[in-house]
């Protein structure tokens, strides 16, 4: 495959000091590591794990603002208390450890800092045991944000769709946030604009533009694809908007159907019988799966997908097959494994849309659903038709619903590996010619042997091993499918074990990675978390399962300090 070229340094910088060691922090758990990583480009920390409070019988919330407080000077939270510099998202129960856990979002007099988020853990006894993320530093000195001038969110959009060129179809209609944004070594208000449409080729835009001078200081596409399009903002003019088709839940009874897949292999498949129909609607598991057919045009979801007699052997069946049955067989890995209920963890509805477009080289989640492309015949074969593809894309889902990591620069990379090490897992959990490879069962279908990327060997299909040979360009939102090779052999040597760089992994097994990467994902990755933050969620996540002291541990760090992530 021809790899993308890339051209913007990536953001985030890796230089971290680690202080503390990794034996026991607090008397009631062997699991908790004393750390405190500090980053060096904002001078302040980014994660930090002990016996941070000691006891104290307080509420969580109260825990965490009174720790930020005796903790301003660190931070550089100015003059501001806790309570005006954070604002809390969410508040859950961790059941490994029994803590409560809080999502924070950084604000700035009321306005949020865009992906300035943390994560806090709180033991049963009031005691703070983990703080991940970093925090925007010295807002009060920063001289843009002294400047109250703005122009209007309308302004804004209208900047932005000048930006982007052409009229597309827009799914949702375009909106403007203000945020405090980072661009660099300034802060500044900007609006981030958000442009999701579907024609004339699908995009899911964000747009950063200046609040006081409407210039756009940046802009990328968090359409999670499973392979880079490498493609600039549309230029065209785009089709007539068609109206939707009205979409509804049949209501029936449940049958069991057969059909063939894309490979030709025979499944069985969850149905609905209403009237005289089967439809690709899946009532049996804790979250339906309705599976539809986009008839080859760009509407979204299409038409719920009927046959008359629950046999779905025809060839024009058979990429509906593959995604009922696969995204069946992901909810089942996720519940079987991790007891998460679907993507969001609440049930929320599997929805998956074939025939996307004509000729469609992709496939996508677009913060509602999944949507396959057919392929064009050479380059892939219909995309459904990869149940490692499948996994990949509904773990975007997962982490829009947990860390929610930004799709660009580092945090877009390990977005990007997290999903590649699930759609792995699932590929395994369902035991159909299990491999380390991505896309292999899709990917050139005149073409044996190749796949999108490599697990075991990302340099075989052009991408890094290591964080020396990382890309530092803009293409690919600053090398998501790139960069993510990186992370994907950390994890696989995490599982299997080897030696890379000099540096011997004993490997733990993939199970045991699928628990690490899945905890450190809900538990302690934030919106920005680099490569080097994520080394530390995944060594605490390690400690949180096997102990402070275990191989688990200590597997991690050789993973990463193989990879060259510190």
């Amino acid at each position: 495959m021809k790899k993308k070229s890339l051209a913007l340094v990536l953001a985030t910088g890796m230089a971290v000091t680690t202080f503390g060691g990794t034996g026991s922090a607090f008397a009631d758990s062997k699991n908790v590591l004393s750390t405190k990583k500090y980053n060096e480009t904002v001078q302040s920390p980014e994660f930090i794990s002990g016996d941070l409070t000691g006891a104290t019988g307080k509420k969580a919330e109260s825990v965490v603002f009174d720790y930020l407080n005796a903790a301003k000077g660190d931070y550089k939270l100015g003059e501001k208390s806790a309570q005006d510099s954070f604002k809390v998202k969410q508040v859950k129960k961790d059941a490994v450890t029994d803590s409560t856990v809080l999502r924070l979002q950084q604000v700035y007099e009321g306005v949020p800092v865009w992906g300035s988020t943390q994560v806090a853990h709180v033991s049963k006894d009031g005691s703070l045991k983990v703080l991940s993320g970093t925090v925007a530093p010295d807002l009060d000195k920063k001289d843009k944000l002294k400047n109250k001038n703005k122009i209007e969110g309308a302004k804004a959009i209208e900047i932005a769709q000048q930006d982007l060129g052409g009229t597309p179809k827009y799914e949702v209609e375009p909106k403007a946030d203000l945020y405090v944004y980072q661009n660099g070594e300034e802060t500044t208000y900007a609006y981030v604009v958000n442009l999701n449409f579907l024609e004339p080729s699908p995009g899911n835009y964000y747009y950063f533009i200046e609040a006081d001078s409407g210039k756009v200081l940046n802009k990328y596409n968090k359409l999670d694809h499973v392979t880079n399009e490498d493609k600039s903002p549309v230029k065209q003019e785009a089709p007539k908007q068609e109206a939707k088709p009205v979409v509804k839940p049949v209501t029936g009874t449940n049958k069991v159907g057969t059909g063939k897949g894309v490979l030709g292999d025979t499944k069985s498949l969850n149905t609905t019988l209403s009237g005289s129909s089967y439809y690709l609607q899946d009532n049996t598991r804790g979250a339906t799966i309705f599976t539809y057919d986009a008839k080859n045009r760009s509407t979204l979801p299409g038409t719920l997908w009927a046959d008359a007699d629950n046999v779905f052997n025809a060839a024009y069946d058979a990429a509906a097959v593959d995604a009922h049955y696969y995204a069946g067989r992901t909810y089942d890995y996720y519940k079987a494994t991790f007891n998460r209920n679907s993507i969001n963890d609440a049930g929320a509805p599997l929805k998956s849309t074939v025939h996307y477009g004509s000729k469609y080289n992709n496939a996508f989640w677009n913060g509602s659903q999944m949507v396959y492309g057919d392929g064009d015949g050479v380059t892939f074969t219909s995309l459904s038709g990869g149940i490692d593809v499948i996994g990949h894309e509904l773990t975007h889902a997962v982490t829009e619903y947990s860390s929610d990591l930004i799709y660009q620069n580092e945090s877009g990379a390990l977005n990007e590996a997290i999903s590649d090490v699930f759609g792995t897992l699932v590929e395994y959990y369902d035991n159909r010619n299990p491999d380390w490879e991505i896309g292999e069962d899709i990917y050139t279908p005149g073409k044996a042997g190749d796949a999108l990327r490599s697990m075991s060997d990302p340099t075989k299909y052009g991408d890094p091993d290591h964080y020396s040979k990382r890309y530092t360009g803009s293409g690919d939102n600053g090398g998501v499918h790139t960069n993510s090779g990186i992370i994907n052999k950390a994890a696989y040597l995490l599982a299997n074990g080897g030696t890379h760089y000099g540096v011997t992994v004993s490997g733990v097994g993939k199970d045991k990675v699928g628990a690490i990467y899945y905890r450190a994902n809900t538990q302690y990755f934030t919106q920005s978390t680099t490569f080097s933050q994520a080394r530390a969620g995944l060594v605490q996540a390690a400690a949180d399962l096997y102990g402070a002291n275990s191989a688990e541990v200590a597997a991690v760090k050789q993973s990463y300090s193989a990879v060259g992530v510190n």
